[in-house]
This record gives C-alpha cells, sequence and structure tokens, in this order.
C-alpha cells in the first residue's frame, strides 16, 4: 500500500450513478423509486437505494445499499486496509479480519441530520510464531486510523474498537 500513496494522490476516482424513472412513476408526487445502480470504475456494479429509514417502503429497496452504509463500509474498509499493510510490514501474520462496523446520524451544530458517528470494531485473528501484544495491537490500529484517506475526510467522530 506505501508504494501507490503519490500516485493516490494524483489519481481521480469515479463512480457512475445511474437512476431512471419507471414509466408508471409521476415522479412530482414524492412517490417513485429511490433503486439506483452505482458502477465503479473497476467495474464492480452495486445495487443502491435510500434508506428504509429515510425513506419508507415501497420507494426504498432494502436489499440495497445506501449512501449511510457505503460511508461506513468506506471507513471500516479504508482503516483494514491500512491496518493490513502495517501489520505485514510489521511481520505479524494476519489470517483474518472481521469488522463490525456501525453508523450512527444525529443532528448536527447546524440542525442537519448528518453521520454523527462511526465506530469500527475489527476482530482480528494473527497466526504464525509472531504475535504483537495489546499494546502493539493497538499503535497498529491507531497508525491506521492516522494513515486512512477517508477517515482523514470526515468530520464526524470516528472511533476503533477492537474486540
Amino acid at each position: 500500500m506505501m508504494a501507490s500513496i503519490k500516485e493516490a494522490r494524483m489519481h481521480e476516482y469515479t463512480a457512475l450513478i445511474e437512476w431512471q424513472r419507471e414509466a408508471d412513476e409521476a415522479f412530482t408526487d414524492n412517490r417513485y423509486h429511490r433503486r439506483h445502480r452505482l458502477q465503479f470504475d473497476g467495474g464492480a456494479e452495486v445495487a443502491g437505494s435510500s434508506a428504509p429509514a429515510v425513506v419508507p417502503l415501497p420507494y426504498s429497496d432494502a436489499a440495497a445499499v445506501d449512501p449511510e452504509e457505503m460511508f461506513v463500509a468506506a471507513l471500516s474498509s479504508c482503516h483494514m486496509l491500512w491496518f493490513l499493510s502495517l501489520a505485514a510490514q510489521a511481520g505479524y501474520r494476519v489470517d483474518r479480519y472481521l469488522d463490525q462496523a456501525a453508523g450512527v446520524m444525529a443532528r448536527n451544530a447546524k440542525g442537519k441530520l448528518a453521520m454523527s458517528r462511526v465506530t469500527l470494531r475489527p476482530r482480528i485473528e494473527f497466526g504464525g510464531a509472531r504475535l504483537p501484544s495489546p499494546e502493539q495491537l493497538q499503535a497498529l490500529h491507531e497508525r491506521a486510523h492516522d494513515e486512512c484517506f477517508i477517515a482523514n475526510s470526515v468530520v464526524c467522530e470516528v472511533r476503533c474498537e477492537p474486540q
């Protein structure tokens, strides 16, 4: 991961977001579906929608990924990728990484709903002869958080509570 940081700073990351009104939807009555398609620059496609907590069913799609979930997942994924890179550099073999991350929506200082806190709960399984001490594990998480591009891009609190 470290070798490509300079390129990452210069690279433009893209996503195609596509929504189309269904023929039987008036749209102006606010009764339209929120399902849409997200296509990323590498070709991966994901079904997107508003969260059912924000826009009730049937106008949202509970099976699709909503922006709030993507926000939490982006923070968790970035932290994990940095953690794996740093653990490998330190000579620790990670066999499994599992994070049950969660985000909380609340009103911000301007009274607007915003993601106010994201809590990462990584559980890491190490293998091999060299295992990190609890202090070394905490230091790896702190450095991963400090280096994470996404965490450095947001204003909400991002917590890491290793399990």
